[in-house]
């Protein structure tokens, strides 16, 4: 028989939880199958320890979650903290955390006068990109800062050549089920500039890949390109505003000492997720949490809506709780 998810509908007349669907293509069942008990995996995304004035209280909201939740393993999707002496109790309360700990290269990681490969070496990671099995899910970590060719300044989003490469090498040799995790969008908002061609690559794969998990945006979205849905998860701190809507959402003593804090709009409680894999449904769980404005929206600051991105809609200081189920194709 097959297995569907349950409306949105009965969801929410079940469970009272908001929740909202992703497609997970069809052809991945056999290789989710292969998975033998649900995978857990907690994830957090987008600290910026080097810009929030609370960056240890809301990692520790997060482990403390997670000694709850019993993931098989952490990850944390990048802008966590500079790699520098001082966040070192930071970088360490999260891998002393679990016996799995997996990072992922954020663009900010090297504002600390590191580089990307240096960033890596001292966090213990295989490399910029590499691949981890946990209990039978194959991750995909992908580097998406690496410089294209014609690159004019600034952070590059992009995803090279060689690095391409290796990526159908592992799309086309590991036996799946695959999630892909990058700090930059693969898809959607502030996607890659070379999105397209990972989207090919991925798509060629639609057996095998469940879902691209991506943080940076700190938004709450899901884009679906082709057969693959793309789920950005939100920052644990704030949405960045800039500095022509810098405001003062704290007392002036944290933003005396802390710059940043006025080009943000802050969320009240640190945001966070667990994914649940479960074979034997056929559905993966994103697990929701919920904050509020410190101080004022972005849309009250007057910041205008763009496409897929409207403040109260992605742009909101909460992690929804959605589920992946089969589509009927």
């Amino acid at each position: 028989m097959e297995k569907f998810i349950p409306s949105r509908r009965d969801f929410l007349r079940t469970t009272g939880v908001v929740a909202t669907s992703i497609i997970l293509p069809r052809q991945v069942m056999a290789a989710l199958a292969k998975i033998k008990k649900p995978i857990k995996l907690g994830m957090i995304a987008d600290l910026h320890q080097d810009v929030m004035h609370d960056g240890p209280v809301r990692l520790k909201a997060f482990l403390d979650a997670m000694k709850e939740e019993k993931p098989d393993a952490l990850v944390q999707l990048g802008d966590f903290a500079y790699p520098t002496k001082k966040n070192e109790a930071v970088t360490k309360a999260f891998e002393k955390a679990h016996s799995r700990t997996l990072h992922v290269l954020g663009n900010h990681e090297i504002d600390g006068g590191h580089s990307f490969d240096a960033v890596a070496k001292l966090w213990g990671m295989k490399g910029r990109y590499y691949t981890e099995n946990v209990n039978g899910l194959d991750l995909v970590v992908l580097d998406g800062n690496e410089k294209p060719k014609n690159h004019k300044g600034g952070y590059p989003a992009h995803i090279g050549e060689k690095q391409l490469e290796w990526l159908a090498e592992q799309l086309k040799t590991l036996k799946g089920p695959i999630l892909v995790i990058c700090h930059q969008p693969l898809a959607g908002p502030s996607s890659i500039d070379n999105a397209g061609e990972v989207q090919a690559l991925l798509n060629s794969a639609a057996d095998k890949v469940l879902l691209a998990v991506n943080g940076h945006t700190h938004i709450d979205h899901v884009a679906r390109v082709g057969k693959i849905s793309y789920l950005h998860v939100n920052s644990a701190s704030y949405k960045w505003v800039g500095g022509s809507y810098r405001n003062k959402s704290y007392p002036a003593e944290v933003h005396s000492k802390f710059r940043w804090v006025e080009y943000t709009c802050p969320y009240q409680d640190s945001l966070f997720t667990t994914l649940t894999i479960d074979p034997a449904s056929g559905r993966i769980d994103v697990k929701g949490r919920e904050s509020k404005w410190v101080g004022k929206s972005p849309s009250q600051l007057g910041i205008a809506a763009k496409p897929e991105r409207t403040d109260g809609k992605e742009i909101c200081p909460k992690i929804r709780s959605r589920q992946l189920g089969l589509t009927s194709k």
